[in-house]
């Protein structure tokens, strides 16, 4: 399973959203009305996914699924 389809399912999970919903440039507030529990959810599920640390702040900046996908594929390919 790619990335985009890992991070989609967690979304979809974390915030029980359709995955036909889930584009790459929905925003987490404006689009599906993230909270912060709901952030803290999804990169505690997201760490544990892909096996990686998130801070906190570098997550905040990730306001798109687009953004996150294209983080999470960037830290993926720095630890190969």
């Amino acid at each position: 399973m790619s990335v985009e389809e890992r991070m989609i399912k967690i979304i979809s999970e974390v915030l029980g959203i359709e995955r036909e919903k889930i584009t790459m440039d929905a925003h987490y507030v404006d689009d599906f009305g993230v909270e912060s529990i709901d952030t803290i959810e999804m990169i505690a599920a997201a760490e544990e996914e892909f096996d990686i640390d998130i801070p906190l702040e570098e997550a905040e900046k990730n306001t798109t699924v687009g953004k996150t996908i294209e983080y999470l594929k960037e830290r993926l390919s720095s630890q190969s």
